[in-house]
């Protein structure tokens, strides 16, 4: 889950840079931020 957050990262980063920053990019990307974060902290509790 941790690679394909990083990998959408990449993603949404090259899409701004190439044809300028969408919000509803970098919301989705924030939400599977926060989806990763809280799988990683139940697994490790």
């Amino acid at each position: 889950m941790c690679v394909m957050t990083f990998a959408a990262l990449v993603a949404v980063a090259a899409y701004s840079v190439a044809l300028g920053s969408n919000g509803w990019l970098w919301f989705g990307w924030v939400v599977l931020g926060l989806l990763t974060a809280g799988m990683a902290a139940t697994r490790n509790v």
